[in-house]
């Protein structure tokens, strides 16, 4: 796009006087596995895309008006789409398709060229490739199913060459109308990281431009962004840290407890039980925003950061990604007194420090946010806490991270520690990278390695290694198929079979993992293999049985692994990390899927004892050094790897790293920085240093 198209992009948005209109639902390819649901906020900060027309999924059964149905019916489309219709778009529904009959391609399973067809139905010849309705739905359609390959804008080259594959006659003018429409935002983000060019030269009149890059998106993930690059500014700024001088004598009391405060920060680093947990702890002394990486064992650098928080009369807590993870974490930290079995998260949050029950100091952020776990919230309706480490932080999308900062209060300690090897979170951002990438905040890299022959090959893995580990206990072993047939039986063998009698680990623990849901070595096909030999039975509710290993999905990137118990006519019932859930039965083919095999993406943040990875000759062009990484380590003492793949696999280790996604956050966090920069020379002038 010319650079005189970027300025004609960047004077339509200013016009735009605000841009509350809302995204396209989320699309899935037809006669596949069921898609998922069009979403809207769900509990956790898990969002879901709604339409344009602003609606969201009804909370509850969905009535269909006759309309709805009689023009679907009018204009060629099956009857049975109405009702995702009117969960995407409302009830209001009818009325919208006939005024914008594109507005169809917010709903799950509709392809472009299925709306255009809707749209010939009922506008006849008036239904051009160049109709800017139609313009308006595919912009957003493409940043979409860019939100589902993780990025929150695009560059208007790139989206203009995705309106060019669908025969947008001029996609440059189809971006400015959806502009126009306030469907998409624009954006100008300088390119340089250095100081803003401020000292004129004697005689100039202007400052210089600077170099921009413009980027288009959607307002929700704009939003996002934005408040997530404030938030960690207003942690970082509003962070004093312990034993910092104070001027009068008003403060004198304040300024003993402070020097107090860091001798104990000292002290408990000094008693760290590892290097890597000392610099944790001394760096978060010292500042309110950290990142920490590492492998698997780092998360006891973690377990001893909340600990020695706790013990300094802090209100800290470990947030997790999944229950799985939650739980692990918990056994990492020492039993703290029990609390009354009727306390409630905000009765918690009261005195989190000195109240609670065993494992207290840990949640999943879904359930903090939902306010079902965690600390409880205070009176301004902050998060109850003075430090929260979030683990599995390359997890966190931009939205989920955001309603995470919003709950934070001023002065609190936040660490953001995972491993930078694993698979990105499910929606768009990449939080951690983007915040490490910008040197925004001191950064700890533990130093801990993930102990045993499993590990040793991981780490070999996340420098582009695969090597050939020792492994005398058969913690890792080859499994050579031939064809995907062959990959399905020796699978069987190992879960029903090999595994538990070699190493003692249960049919449950053990968990496969294979790249995709198709295929004949997909999850769909083990599944089917893996019941027919595990746990038999004739499908009776809806295609379970009771018995049957499932995952469980409410919003995606969170899943669960739990069982069925039974079914009736509330739905489908779960045991998922120890707890009921009840699955309305118009979920059930959105949210639960047979769960003896699954995909990388659902296993990152869950372990098993046992890992079975399924590498297929067809799925060869699937992975990549983070899939492998995150699937090889699924497995805490043995992993088998049933191989078909050939060279795809040590190609993929050496060579094929996933890319960055296309975000703003570290541009954001960047000009952040030199806005304090230029605050501080305003304020001591341009020859003298801060605190001068």
């Amino acid at each position: 796009m010319s650079n005189d198209k970027a300025a004609e992009l960047l004077a339509a948005v200013r016009a735009v006087e605000s841009g509350e209109r809302s995204a396209a639902s989320f699309f899935a390819e037809p006669k596949a596995a069921p898609a998922k649901p069009a979403r809207t906020a769900e509990p956790g900060g898990a969002a879901r895309p709604a339409g344009i027309a602003g609606q969201g999924r009804a909370a509850g059964p969905v009535t269909v008006p006759d309309e709805v149905r009689a023009l679907l019916v009018e204009g060629g489309a099956p009857e049975a789409l109405a009702r995702r219709v009117v969960e995407t778009l409302g009830e209001g529904a009818a009325e919208l398709l006939r005024t914008d009959p594109w507005q169809l391609l917010a709903v799950p399973e509709v392809r472009p060229e299925q709306a255009d067809g809707f749209a010939r139905a009922l506008l006849g010849d008036e239904a051009g490739p160049g109709d800017p309705r139609r313009a308006v739905a595919l912009v957003v359609r493409l940043l979409e199913r860019a939100a589902l390959r993780g990025d929150t804008v695009l560059a208007p080259d790139a989206l203009a060459r995705g309106l060019a594959q669908h025969a947008v006659p001029d996609p440059d003018e189809a971006v400015r109308e959806a502009v126009d429409a306030g469907a998409v935002l624009v954006f100008e983000d300088a390119l340089d990281a250095g100081p803003a060019p401020s000292a004129m030269q004697e005689g100039d009149t202007e400052e210089e431009e600077r170099p921009v890059n413009v980027l288009v998106g959607l307002d929700r993930y704009a939003l996002a962004e934005e408040s997530l690059a404030d938030g960690l500014t207003r942690i970082a700024g509003t962070f004093r840290p312990a034993g910092t001088a104070h001027e009068g004598a008003a403060h004198e009391a304040e300024g003993t407890s402070d020097r107090e405060a860091a001798a104990g920060w000292a002290a408990a680093a000094e008693a760290a039980p590892s290097p890597s947990a000392r610099e944790l702890i001394h760096a978060v002394a010292g500042s309110g925003l950290v990142t920490h990486t590492g492998g698997e064992a780092s998360r006891a650098e973690i377990a001893a950061l909340v600990t020695a928080a706790q013990g300094l009369g802090l209100r800290a807590w470990a947030l997790t990604h999944t229950d799985d993870g939650r739980d692990r974490m918990a056994r990492l930290l020492p039993e703290l007194p029990a609390a009354g079995p009727d306390d409630t998260p905000a009765e918690r949050g009261a005195d989190a420090g000195a109240d609670a029950r065993p494992g207290a100091g840990c949640a999943t952020v879904a359930g903090v946010l939902a306010d079902a776990e965690g600390p409880g919230r205070d009176g301004e309706g902050a998060l109850a806490v003075d430090l929260v480490a979030v683990c599995d932080a390359p997890q966190l999308d931009a939205e989920t991270a955001a309603a995470l900062l919003e709950s934070l209060p001023d002065g609190v300690r936040l660490v953001l520690s995972g491993d930078p090897g694993l698979l990105g979170a499910a929606g768009p951002g990449q939080v951690l990278r983007d915040l490490m990438a910008a040197k925004y905040c001191p950064h700890v890299a533990s130093r801990t390695p993930d102990p045993g022959p499993v590990g040793e090959l991981v780490s070999g893995i996340g420098v582009g290694e695969l090597n050939q580990v020792a492994a005398p206990g058969k913690e890792v072993v080859i499994v050579p198929v031939a064809d995907p047939g062959e990959a399905v039986h020796r699978t069987v063998q190992l879960v029903a079979d090999s595994v538990p009698r070699a190493l003692s680990i249960p049919s449950a623990g053990t968990q496969v993992i294979t790249p995709g849901h198709g295929g004949a070595a997909g999850t769909r096909a083990l599944n089917a293999a893996l019941k027919e030999r595990l746990n038999p039975g004739p499908g009776r509710f809806g295609g379970f049985d009771p018995g049957d290993r499932v995952t469980y999905s409410p919003a995606p990137g969170r899943t669960s692994v739990g069982a069925v118990t039974s079914a009736d006519d509330r739905g489908l019932h779960l045991t998922c990390a120890g707890r009921s859930v009840t699955v309305p039965p118009e979920r059930v083919p959105e949210t639960v899927r047979h769960g003896w095999a699954v995909t990388a993406h659902q296993a990152a943040g869950i372990r098993w004892p046992a890992a079975v990875v399924v590498l297929p000759g067809d799925a060869a062009g699937a992975l990549t050094r983070e899939w492998v990484y995150t699937a090889f380590s699924r497995g805490e003492r043995h992993l088998s790897v049933v191989h078909g793949a050939g060279d795809a696999l040590p190609r993929a280790v050496a060579s094929a790293v996933a890319g960055d996604r296309t975000t703003r956050l570290r541009t954001l966090l960047t000009e952040s920085v030199r806005a304090a920069e230029a605050a501080r020379t305003a304020e001591f002038g341009g020859d003298e240093e801060p605190g001068a």
